[in-house]
This record gives C-alpha cells, structure tokens and sequence, in this order.
C-alpha cells in the first residue's frame, strides 16, 4: 500500500502547497493558533474525523476509527506554531505579520498533517485500528505538548505508538534521517545573577567588578564539557547573553549571564547542572562575589523507541530509498514531542528540505524556507508507517 500512498500523495501536492503558503502568511506564534487551529478543525470535520478543538488551549485533535477490526491507535503528531522573527524573503507568501514567521517549518507540518488526514480518511475501510493527529500549539519553548497531555491528549483512545516528524534545511531533498535511541536533546535554560560592589571606573580597587567576575564565569563554563564530560559523551554549555552596566565609566554591581544546557543523557545532564553551579559559585567566590544559579528544566531528550523506528526506516525506504537514510544524525536541538515519546513508544524523523542555497538557510532564520517538495514525501511516510503500526508490526 506503500506505493499508492506516494502516488496519491503527488496527487496532493498542489494542495498541499496552498495549505503551507496560506499559513506561511498568516503565521501565529504560541499559544495564539487561532486561525490555524481553526483551518485544521474545519478541513479534519470535512474529512469525516472526530474534532476536538481547545485542547492544550489552541491544539486540535482528530480521531478516525478504522472500518477493520483492530484495538490499537496510533498517534500522528504535527506542530502549528510560529516563531517572532521578521520574514526577509522576497516571495509571493511572504509573511503578512510583522515581527512573526514561520522559520521552522511548522506550517509545513500543518500541510503535511491534512495530506495524512486526506489520505487516511480515503483508506478508512482498510484501516484496523484508530488514527489520532495531533495538532500542537506552542512548540517554540512554551510547553505546548505538555499542556496537550494535561488536557487528556493520551487518553480515550490511549495511543499504542506516536510518530512525528520535521521539515530539515541541513538535509537534502529526497532525503531523511531516521534513528533509534536519542535523536534530539534535552534543553535547559539557564541563568546566572552576579552580585559585587559597584562604584567608579577610576577606583576599580573599591569595587568588586561584577562584568570582569562573569567574563570569567564565561571562560570557566567552558571547561565543564572541555575537562569534565567524558569525550564519547555529548553536552553543550552556552551563555548567549550577558546584561551588565550602562556607562562607561561606572564598574557594575550586578551581571545577568543567560545561556542554554543541552545532553542526550540523565547522567550527563545531571553532571551539567552540578557542574555549571559549583563553577559559577565558585569562580564568584574566589573574586569576592556571589552567583545565584537558577536552571529552569526545558524539554527532555527526544527518544526514538527501537521497533516503532523500524517500521519508519522501512516505510521511508520504500519512499526514498535506503540509501538516502541516514542513520547516525542526530542534533542538539531541543523537541517538546519529547514528552509524548516519553509516555508512548514511537518515532521522530527528519525529512530533507533543502534542494540550493536558498532552502538551505538554518532554521530560525529570517530567510528560512523550504523545497515544497518534500511535502508529499512526508504525507506518504506518515501514512505507510501509520499503517504499519495499526498491523502492529511496531510491537
């Protein structure tokens, strides 16, 4: 059935693109879904699914019962939110949002997700089992899978599998990346407050200079992943802003240093966190300051379970090829999808986006875009594994 679903999904690709560009333009940060989630009610309504709308505030969910026998339920997921980034492309579904974009490739997802819907709801009679979408608001670090399972997301029908997947500008067209075990990190904001003594920039003597303290609390924190985290282990350790003083002339009281922890692994991520507070405290101490360490827990690490993977692997296979799988990728990135693979064995995977230089720009970035391409490669995945585990081959 594999074969139908890729040539349907062709089929599709007008439509598909249509979904993606109309969202493109009327893009929605967190929480704030509005429009999207009511394109997606109404097109899943249409297609004969059971609608629940307000789920995780603006998430949609989608139920299709299978016309075979069959108890179990697979979960498909697909991500709606945008990002506050001004849009720079010169394109004809530019952004109509001032200061907000879709840099991520989540209104690809949203088009990906009707396709599946589409398709699915064609095959219905064939189907043995429960298909649930999973339309999520607020991916971008506000909790929204978290604030889906909460509003009973995993419950009536629970699902036996979760899959999901996302658009990659680091990949070629054409192909995926699909791997078992930890596929993306856990994500950890961080913030430092450095407390000194304030005074003249003639007198350093009297002070106790708070930027020159957290400058070495940068350098220090280097040393965490450098001489602490063992070399077959991955952590990354990263202070992105650093907020002191407002003249030139005057040794600042206070720094704020804020930055980001990212690992794959419990043992590595708690080594990161005691690591980070006995260095800043330390190196605080030594100057005659103090630091107040505070680590807010982000998303966890995104876990691929071994056979729903493989029932992945083999549906992109017979999509892609084998070939144009790579098994080893894996990102620092964070994923809130984390936290249904963390509660239902499933599968996360990226699928190719870039075909040149300018579908190649890094996510999060003003020029951001994708080769629309992709869009039935991914429906059609989705759709052949989805089926797959209803058969119950994931198990």
């Amino acid at each position: 059935m594999t074969a139908p679903f890729l040539s349907e999904a062709e089929a599709l690709r007008d439509d598909l693109v249509a979904v993606r560009r109309d969202l493109h333009m009327h893009p929605e940060l967190g929480f704030q879904e509005l429009r999207t989630a009511r394109i997606v009610a109404e097109k899943l309504g249409a297609l004969g699914y059971e609608v629940q709308t307000g789920v995780g505030q603006t998430g949609v969910v989608g139920l299709l019962q299978g016309g075979l026998p069959g108890g179990r339920t697979v979960l498909l997921r697909f991500d709606m939110d945008a990002l506050p980034v001004h849009e720079e492309n010169d394109v004809s579904y530019r952004s109509q949002t001032p200061g907000v974009m879709h840099a991520c490739g989540h209104d690809a997802h949203v088009a990906i997700g009707i396709g599946v819907a589409t398709l699915l709801a064609r095959h219905r009679e064939r189907l043995p089992g429960t298909i649930k979408l999973m339309f999520q608001p607020a991916e971008e670090g506000l909790g929204g899978a978290k604030a889906m399972i909460a509003d009973g997301l995993l419950e009536s029908p629970r699902p036996d599998v979760a899959l999901g997947l996302h658009v990659a500008s680091d990949q070629d067209l054409g192909s995926a990346v699909v791997r078992p075990g930890a596929m993306m990190a856990a994500s950890d904001a961080l913030t430092i407050v450095v407390r000194g003594k304030g005074g003249h920039g003639a007198h350093p003597d009297q002070t106790v200079d708070a930027v020159m303290v957290g400058s070495q609390i940068v350098v220090a924190l280097q040393s965490i992943v450098a001489r602490n985290l063992c070399p077959e282990d991955t952590g990354v350790v990263t202070i992105g802003a650093f907020l002191a003083g407002n003249a030139g002339n005057v040794i600042a009281e206070t720094a704020e240093l804020r930055g980001t922890i990212r690992s794959f692994e419990p043992p590595v991520r708690e080594l990161l966190h005691r690591r980070v507070r006995e260095v800043a405290t330390g190196v605080a101490a030594t100057y005659g300051a103090t630091a107040e360490v505070t680590i807010r827990i982000g998303v966890d690490a995104t876990v691929n379970a071994p056979k729903p993977t493989t029932v992945l692997y083999e549906a992109t296979a017979a999509v892609l090829g084998a070939d144009h799988i790579d098994t080893t990728y894996r990102t620092t990135g964070g994923e809130d999808f984390s936290a249904v693979l963390a509660r239902v064995p499933g599968s996360y995977f990226f699928i190719g986006s870039r075909s040149d230089e300018r579908t190649g720009a890094p996510h999060h970035n003003p020029r951001f875009d994708i080769d629309e391409r992709c869009l039935p490669q991914g429906v059609a995945i989705l759709c052949a594994a989805a089926l797959r585990c209803l058969d119950g081959e994931a198990e």
